[in-house]
């Protein structure tokens, strides 16, 4: 699946299914057969062009996928090109957006990588659990306990019911032991909070019943003074995304005057990773996916993801009979190159 052109006033126009060009898999790269790949707003932020020059197009979509290496190992692609001497492991931290930003992404039948950006799947996810891990589990784990760096007892706040970083963050802090509100701009919205776990629900600007150690913040614009509102002295304000917009009101003397820690995150390191997954194995929590369709439905898979209509992760998948059929010269590979 790719994007044929830049297309800001009609993103969904450019989405197209088809056969792009196999480049040649650099010497020393493996190849990975994608099982499953999951949709993010970059890929949306791809379709309208924001961040890329045209002549960059087309280009294939996609920032996260699960799917079996040549031995046949069950990985998920980490963002990660390189590993030079004496960088550290939070050095190494990048954004996984580059994936459908500057570099080819996901979203096709193969992709080809350094084996070093390969992390192990969990056995007890399945395919499309697996898919969500890297571009939404991972960065929100690394916002809770890293960023904000939050403890059994402390209370957060999600901008956000229903989405899958949402859904990651809400299902991650209250198996901590978090005391975690949640807004949401419908009432289904927020009784799906409360099954994963909110402690209580809000609509979205409301006043809550007091300040909360931190605030994670994907919404932008249209959260901003209230999340600036919620945060207590010296709290921590987790800049997570901006889908409502990037300019909001700075509120400057909030911040000053309160204390207030504004961090942002994104992505996450391999040790994060490994902490994660030992987490989400020992609880028992899983991604949320709200619905698993074809490629060759993507562009209605992506009209609900832009229009908000999402209960968590929507995944993408390939019929196991074309993968199977297909000769080893028809097959299209999405290689990440630096």
């Amino acid at each position: 699946m790719f994007a044929t052109s830049p297309e800001p006033d009609d993103p969904l126009s450019a989405v197209a299914v088809g056969h792009r060009p196999d480049p040649q898999v650099p010497h020393g790269w493996v190849r990975v057969r994608v099982r499953a790949a999951s949709l993010n707003h970059k890929d949306l932020w791809t379709l309208r062009g924001v961040g890329i020059n045209r002549d960059q197009y087309p280009r294939i979509l996609g920032c996260e996928a699960a799917g079996e290496g040549p031995d046949g190992a069950r990985v998920v692609l980490y963002p990660l090109l390189d590993s030079p001497p004496g960088m550290s492991d939070e050095t190494l931290v990048m954004p996984a957006a580059q994936l459908a930003g500057a570099r080819p992404g996901t979203l096709a039948e193969y992709f080809a990588a350094p084996p070093e950006s390969l992390l192990p799947v969990p056995d007890h996810l399945s395919w499309e659990e697996a898919a969500c891990l890297v571009c939404t589990w991972l960065p929100a784990y690394r916002m809770l306990f890293t960023k904000a760096a939050l403890r059994p007892g402390d209370t957060v706040l999600v901008q956000g019911a229903a989405g899958g970083l949402s859904t990651a963050l809400i299902s991650l802090a209250a198996a901590a032991g978090l005391r975690t509100w949640v807004t949401g701009r419908s009432a289904d919205k927020r009784e799906l909070a409360r099954r994963l776990g909110a402690s209580d629900v809000f609509e979205p600007g409301s006043a809550l019943p007091e300040s909360v150690d931190a605030v994670i913040d994907s919404v932008g614009k249209e959260t901003w003074t209230h999340s600036l509102r919620s945060v207590r002295h010296g709290g921590t304000l987790v800049v997570a995304g901006a889908t409502t917009g990037d300019v909001p009101p700075a509120r400057l003397h909030r911040v000053y005057f309160h204390q207030v820690n504004v961090v942002g995150s994104f992505s996450g390191t391999r040790e994060e990773y490994r902490r994660m997954v030992t987490f989400m194995r020992t609880t028992g929590i899983r991604p949320l996916v709200d619905d698993v369709l074809p490629v060759q439905e993507a562009r209605a898979a992506l009209k609900r993801l832009a229009d908000g209509d999402v209960r968590g992760n929507l995944v993408l998948t390939w019929p196991e009979e074309d993968q199977e059929s297909r000769s080893e010269a028809a097959r299209r590979l999405s290689v990440w190159v630096p």
